[in-house]
């Protein structure tokens, strides 16, 4: 395939989608490709352009323009060529009135995500604007002239619905033009959208970002079969779906006894870095294998889970995902037991390589702290992980550098992108142990653990734990303060005074 057309050589939707999907992560020299398309005002046919590029260190994306030479008509879109996250995605950002730099900045709106101003009750669904890489300025002005298009029609059908339209118009104008203050809210399924921080690596007071697992309804809206373990499915029909495609004589293990198990399980599903952490610790006893569906490509697929014990730590539960058909892996620690009742606070002084090497737990309520870097991310950033406290800063600055991936591109401050550079500068420096740095987890439910240089954790003076108050606050923001086990307390007393009679007896 030629790798410059000209106008006039017009390809067909088909060549093009085999094209586009057959280019490689490695292949940055990609074409463009031109087909006719209808024109949608007009009815005649128009040229869309596609062109397959990537942002650097953020995500490979698909960009299209339509052009009709017959009315003039021209349209651009972006299209995230990649993989969806594996999470959800929601920004909240504040912008204040008079605060230009506010509107100025850039956001990238994927063809799934939700716009919302509550003051304003004004949502932008998916299906009106679609992906789009922009600033809040744009993304607000794009809305005005949406609404605007049809007016003086419906001035001539409903006189009053098109003067409450304009009153709404004044008020959305005002908001472009940042004379009143007002909140965004980008809600993404996919994880694909993004609003810049311009404090970044540091946290912006007037931006919060958090991440959620989909719902059955967002699994579907994105074009994957929901997960049959997650609540809301309908589990029997699923199951009937899942025996239908499976052979009849093939019978699907409930689960296997033993430690070889184990290994055999997370070996399959995890990094050796992960294996190697985990089994330096208990063996599991017992790992259950039960079916799923991929997140992948929505093909049947098994998760195995199993139950083990950390010393100085707590129960932890390991599940790990493995699809034959796609090769797609993923795996997951979630904490065991009853919740704590006090928060915990780790920090950790890392001074030579062995510091480097210590075995760490994330867990997904956790946030994290480099003092010497200025560097603060909230709970929930990352997800749960076991690593090292190397692999821990490594990710951060791979996840920073994909998040923020346009922010060293032309458009960008020369004073900004020196601060970016003279943070990755300092991040080198303290991988490098040039300097000593403290490592510092805030685990709400204290279910993060860093391992000890010691046998008895007492004898670690690098290493402190601190247990804490956890406020109101957090405590809403885990969902514990409505959280009412007296029902559940009563049985389990009425079960124990049954048993001490019974002993009696």
């Amino acid at each position: 395939m030629e790798a410059v057309r000209s106008k006039e050589q017009i390809m067909d939707v088909r060549s093009v989608a085999e094209a586009v999907a057959s280019a490689g992560d490695d292949d940055l020299d990609s074409p463009l490709y031109e087909l006719e398309s209808l024109c949608m005002r007009c009815g005649q046919n128009g040229v869309t352009r596609l062109l397959l590029t990537s942002i650097p260190h953020f995500r490979k994306i698909l960009l299209s323009a339509f052009e009709c030479p017959h009315c003039d008509e021209r349209n651009n879109e972006v299209q995230f060529a990649g993989e969806i996250q594996p999470r959800g995605c929601c920004y909240c950002l504040n912008v204040t009135a008079g605060n230009q730099k506010m509107l100025d900045r850039q956001v990238v709106k994927s063809e799934s995500a939700t716009i919302k101003i509550p003051e304003l009750d004004f949502e932008i669904p998916p299906e009106a604007q679609r992906g789009s890489l922009s600033t809040l300025e744009g993304i607000l002005m794009r809305a005005v002239d949406g609404l605007q298009a049809l007016q003086e029609e419906r001035r001539k059908v409903n006189p009053e619905t098109a003067e409450a339209i304009d009153q709404f118009l004044s008020k959305l104008r005002a908001c472009a033009r940042g004379d009143s203050s007002f909140t965004v809210i980008l809600d993404d399924p996919a994880g694909n959208s993004f609003i810049e921080n311009p404090c970044a690596p540091s946290p912006d007071p007037a931006l919060s970002i958090k991440f959620y697992d989909r719902t059955p309804e967002q699994q579907a809206s994105l074009g994957y079969m929901p997960n049959p373990t997650q609540p809301g499915v309908d589990t029997a029909s699923a199951e009937r779906t899942e025996n239908d495609n499976a052979n009849p004589g093939e019978v699907e293990p409930h689960g296997s006894i033993g430690a070889v198990a184990g290994h055999r399980a997370i070996a399959q599903s995890n990094s050796s870095e992960i294996s190697e952490a985990l089994f330096r610790y208990t063996s599991p006893e017992e790992v259950m294998t039960f079916p799923s569906t991929c997140g992948a490509c929505a093909v049947r697929s098994e998760t195995r889970m199993f139950v083990t014990n950390i010393p100085y730590f707590q129960e932890v539960i390991v599940m790990a995902s493995t699809c034959d058909s796609c090769g797609y892996r993923s795996s997951e620690l979630k904490p065991g037991g009853a919740i704590p009742e006090k928060g915990k606070k780790i920090s950790l002084c890392v001074k030579n390589v062995k510091d480097l090497s210590r075995d760490v737990i994330k867990s997904d309520t956790a946030g994290v702290t480099i003092p010497e870097l200025d560097l603060e991310l909230t709970s929930g950033t990352l997800g749960g992980l076991v690593t090292t406290v190397e692999g821990l800063v490594t990710n951060i600055s791979e996840s920073l550098e994909r998040v923020h991936g346009f922010t060293f591109g032309d458009s960008l401050e020369e004073s900004r992108k020196s601060k970016w550079l003279d943070f990755r500068s300092r991040l080198i420096k303290i991988l490098n142990l040039e300097k000593p740095f403290t490592l510092i987890l805030d685990d709400a439910l204290a279910n993060s653990f860093i391992a000890p240089a010691t046998d008895d954790l007492k004898d670690d003076q690098q290493l402190i734990f601190e247990e804490y108050e956890r406020s109101f606050e957090q405590n809403e923001e885990l969902g514990l303060n409505d959280l009412d086990t007296s029902s559940a307390d009563a049985a389990y007393n009425a079960s124990s005074s049954s048993a001490a009679v019974e002993e009696e007896k």
